[in-house]
């Protein structure tokens, strides 16, 4: 054996040690931020909750939390161990037909009141609690519900904290002590914030009174990003700080989001290192001809495909297709693109049972890799029966798409292959904006837009040396699907 081959060998054994170092490190980190705290989980009314305060906590303030459209008790952890750290008792809940909750949302007047109550009741129950002491944050559709609770219930709640805020009828009395932040990245909810601000009287700090209002700009983030803030989280606790008259005993800062993000480095380190091992040969190498086809489906397909599912949108109602909110709809929309760019650009042969086997293989290590520790960071990646029963359908219509892309992925390697993801993501997100604008119901797919080209850029990396469109068509459209079914609302 070459000396040069040994090297490389020892290389890549070291590489694929730092890897599992880095893993074991994301997940210790990710695990002690429990540490010091009460952790309670459990239902009430049929909600989920999750109660968080400090091990030594007594007669302490109590803060419920309410997430957005599409979210779920994880993407609200940063400001639950935060708050907990610093001495309060949070409930998270998850909203009916989000997250954990199994329930279908049925989208009643009162449907998501009903859910902060069940979570009222849910916090107060807990000896730690001073009953007589308890705000609210929300974000997004649930910056909404805590507003509305806060004038409906001004009783009930000394502050309310609404991010990313939606319409509420505010006032310069209730509801009391609002608090509204709004991501420096995201204009429409900054612009609505200050509307708030100014229908609620204008900057207050009449704490006594409940008469205190604020609004804070967030540097450098957006509508999902700002859930991940340190500022956001540490204004937040200020303002609550100021509300109860209480000062915080612990510095914390949250971190959960940096393991996470770890954790996905020392993923592609390893598949980096030990990814050759699952090298599945390409079948042949694409002519300049197919090249060419490729591109004008790549261009054409997914404007066509806007026009039809435009013009589907406005003669049927799609708003619960396939069982879920939005989420079935957009899965629709990836159907006809796929197919479109399919039938432009592509003769797909029928897939190899190696292919099969790979693509299975390929969506295992996507499952894992983003989405194992998305469990216990920002999302609910495990999911309930219903969701579970419904991923197939989305898994078939994300198939064509994805089969498509593949194609388009097809014997491409190094910069070829970055430059197909910056151009499938810059398409993505254009088409994402025009739904958005063109579709009526379709603005949340603006907000999660961001995201999706990380998505693109995993399925793209960790399929790197498994080079057939098949193996990326399975592994990805059931990858991909199981994302839609974990985030969308049930119906």
């Amino acid at each position: 054996m070459k000396r040069s081959e040994i090297v490389l060998g020892r290389t890549r054994w070291m590489w694929i040690a730092i890897a599992i170092v880095l893993m074991l490190i994301s997940w210790w980190g990710v695990l002690r931020l429990d540490n010091g705290l009460i952790v309670r989980r459990f239902t009430q009314e049929g909600i989920p909750l999750r109660y968080l305060g400090p091990s030594e906590g007594r007669d302490i303030p109590g803060v419920i939390i309410a997430h957005g459209f599409g979210g779920s008790q994880q993407i609200m952890l940063g400001y639950g161990y935060s708050l907990a750290h610093a001495g309060f008792g949070v409930m998270i809940l998850d909203f009916t037909g989000h997250g954990a909750n199994p329930h279908p949302r049925l989208n009643t007047p009162n449907e998501l009141q009903d859910d902060l109550d069940a979570a009222y009741q849910g916090l107060i129950s807990q000896p730690e609690i001073d009953v007589q002491n308890i705000a609210l944050l929300g974000h997004s559709m649930g910056s909404g519900v805590v507003m509305r609770a806060g004038i409906d219930q001004p009783d009930r709640y000394m502050a309310v904290i609404a991010i990313s805020p939606t319409a509420a009828d505010v006032s310069k009395t209730l509801p009391p002590n609002l608090m509204l932040q709004a991501g420096a990245l995201e204009g429409r909810f900054v612009s609505n914030a200050r509307r708030l601000l100014t229908q609620a009287g204008g900057p207050n700090a009449d704490f006594g009174a409940g008469l205190a209002r604020r609004f804070e700009v967030i540097p450098n983030v957006e509508h999902i990003s700002i859930l991940f803030s340190n500022t956001s989280q540490d204004l937040a606790r200020e303002w609550l700080e100021d509300s109860f008259g209480v000062e915080s005993t612990v510095d914390f800062s949250d971190t959960h989001i940096v393991w996470y993000g770890l954790h996905q480095i020392a993923w592609i380190i390893l598949l980096g290192a030990a990814g050759s091992l699952l090298t599945l040969k390409p079948v042949s190498i694409p002519t300049q001809t197919m090249i060419i086809r490729r591109w004008l489906g790549f261009v054409l397909a997914p404007f066509i495909a806007l026009g039809i599912f435009a013009f589907l949108s406005k003669r049927m109602d799609l708003s619960t297709f396939l069982g879920f909110h939005v989420g079935g709809a957009l899965a629709l929309f990836l159907a006809v693109w796929g197919i479109l760019w399919l039938a432009l650009a592509v003769r797909p042969k029928r897939p190899r049972w190696q292919s099969v086997l790979f693509g299975g293989l390929l969506f295992i290590l996507l499952w894992v890799v983003p989405g194992l520790m998305a469990q216990y960071t920002w999302m609910q990646w495990f999911l309930v029966s219903p969701r579970l029963l419904r991923w197939p359908l989305l898994v078939l219509a994300c198939l064509p798409w994805k089969l498509a892309a593949g194609h388009a992925l097809y014997g491409t390697r190094g910069w070829r292959r970055a430059g197909e993801w910056a151009i499938q993501s810059a398409l993505l997100l254009t088409i994402m904006v025009l739904m958005a604008q063109w579709v009526p119901g379709m603005y949340i797919v603006v907000l999660i837009a961001p995201v999706l080209p990380f998505v693109l850029a995993l399925e793209i990396l960790v399929s790197r040396h498994l080079d057939d469109p098949w193996v990326y068509a399975i592994g990805s459209a059931s990858f991909f699907g199981w994302m839609l079914a974990s985030f969308f609302p049930i119906a």
